[in-house]
């Protein structure tokens, strides 16, 4: 039986999609598990009130989760995307059971620590797999879909276990839901989930996107729009985990029960999850520079009310401004992100990206917690405000209006015509031998990709040269930004040489 062509889109792929959606919801589920009752259940269970204390295990979640998202990055095209989803839920089965038994903070810490790199296993494969299956068309709509599930399920589980700890207690009975959280999502994944790192090769061969040189340094430093959305994906992380941490004591500072502080912490990320059905959608039309702008800029507004609010009325409608906020940029992130890069370094990008979001955990739980402790509560949330504000003017005066790669080609019929004026034009096929044998443009120059530094005497720097691969995009690509770097004016073939000889694609 012959196998069925790989088409991406959103519509051609909406089975595996919804169930990859389902899953996520049941991740998103572990997360609101500790969402409301932590401080609480710190203070109770463990006789921890320090600020510090109890963010320790946000600090220990937040890294374990950053660094997880890396490799599973890195290793998503080595070992499959299912194969680390799997990995990740048989990591989450135990959580559940150690918080429950737990007889020191210790354990708690511990549980944290596999929480996170469940987390970063599981949400990074999801984001990945969907990615691949839409391709480009509707990719904002895709990661709006995705975070809305996880974090919709968040603000569920969060009441959900509000609620349980005002009616039967802190612990053990709102801890009770891992254990269907984790086993359902493990058979979910293990039953029904399809491996898409095909889908991404798909794309691959399609794509117009440069390569980067090193992922890492041009995601963290260097690429001015990915850079730009990775430290406000941080400072996002950063001012959600002093929320996650200082939220819940001011609530209880302010003597409100376990039920309303369920209710207050449960509006941000289920706003936060609801509101991206629709501003996923609005990053496939719109700017997405204007959307993470205005988006940590109404988070950064809202967190500077915290302090001088004290209605439950004043703190729910700070709680919706949150949610907003972070929905105008949580789908955002990952579609720039997708858009800026090429298909076959996507994952490890993401990764790259979610490892700097990720450690704003940590970063935001260190920095309110000590201000916190040497300045009081107030001084810790203005902090956090203020540092959300200033990474939307980052993001106002470095990102490019456009994170859509240049598409710096040439089509067949250009050249063609450029030839039959006798213009000065050099071919430069940048396969490999083989290749070239195989079938080539008529006197196209043969020069593989690896030995193109060191042959470029060959070549005429007053030509126009035109660098060709099978089907562009690729090695082509490569090739002609190396010889820009070396003086040469050249530019890649748009469709390659199969274009240009007629051939199907493979």
């Amino acid at each position: 039986m012959s196998q069925q062509p790989i088409q991406l889109g959103l519509k051609e792929n909406w089975q595996q999609f919804t169930i990859l959606v389902i899953v996520n919801a049941f991740v998103g589920g572990m997360i609101g598990l500790e969402r409301s009752i932590f401080p609480k259940f710190a203070e109770a269970e463990f006789g921890i009130s320090s600020h510090t204390a109890v963010s320790s295990f946000i600090i220990a979640f937040g890294i374990a989760k950053a660094v997880t998202n890396y490799f599973t990055g890195k290793l998503a095209n080595r070992f499959g995307r299912k194969n680390l989803l799997l990995a990740g839920w048989v990591l989450a089965l135990p959580i559940p059971f150690i918080l429950i038994s737990a007889d020191n903070w210790s354990w708690v810490i511990f549980a944290n620590v596999l929480l996170g790199i469940h987390q970063g296993l599981t949400w990074s494969s999801t984001v990945v797999m969907k990615i691949d299956l839409v391709g480009e068309k509707d990719r904002g709509f895709a990661m709006g879909l995705n975070e809305f599930a996880g974090y919709l399920a968040v603000g569920i589980v969060a009441y959900l276990t509000g609620f349980i700890a005002d009616k039967y207690g802190v612990t053990p009975y709102p801890f009770y839901l891992g254990f269907a959280i984790s086993g359902i999502g493990l058979l979910l994944t293990l039953f029904f989930v399809k491996d898409t790192h095909m889908f991404a090769k798909k794309e691959g061969t399609d794509s117009t996107a440069h390569q980067l040189g090193n992922v890492f340094w041009e995601t963290t430093l260097k690429h001015k729009t990915l850079s730009s959305v990775t430290q406000a994906g941080m400072v996002n992380n950063l001012n959600d985990g002093m929320i996650w941490g200082l939220l819940p004591i001011v609530l209880l500072s302010l003597s409100f029960g376990s039920k309303d502080i369920g209710i207050i912490t449960a509006i941000y990320p289920m706003v936060w999850g609801i509101g991206q059905l629709v501003t996923g959608r609005l990053s496939d039309i719109y700017s997405k520079k204007s959307l993470l702008f205005w988006g940590m800029l109404v988070q950064g507004m809202a967190i500077l009310f915290i302090p001088i609010s004290s209605s439950f009325m004043g703190l729910a409608a700070i709680s919706v401004a949150l949610g907003l906020g972070t929905a105008m940029v949580y789908p955002t992130f990952l579609a720039a992100i997708a858009q800026a890069t090429h298909p076959h370094q996507r994952a490890e990008s993401i990764g790259v990206f979610r490892l700097w979001r990720d450690l704003g955990y940590a970063i935001g739980a260190v920095i309110s917690g000590i201000t916190a402790d040497l300045f009081g509560v107030e001084y810790a949330i203005f902090l956090i405000g203020g540092l959300t504000i200033a990474s939307s003017l980052v993001l106002k005066f470095r990102m490019l209006e456009s994170a859509s790669p240049e598409k710096a080609c040439i089509e067949v019929e250009a050249v063609k015509q450029a030839i039959l004026q006798h213009k000065n034009i050099q071919i430069v096929d940048v396969r490999s031998k083989e290749e070239y044998e195989q079938n080539h443009i008529p006197n196209a120059i043969h020069i593989a990709l690896t030995e193109l530094r060191e042959r470029m005497q060959w070549l005429d720097k007053r030509a126009q040269i035109v660098t060709v691969s099978s089907k562009g995009g690729g090695r082509s690509s490569d090739g002609a930004k190396l010889l820009k770097e070396l003086g040469f004016n050249a530019i890649w073939l748009c469709g390659g040489t199969n274009k240009w000889l007629g051939l199907s694609p493979q």
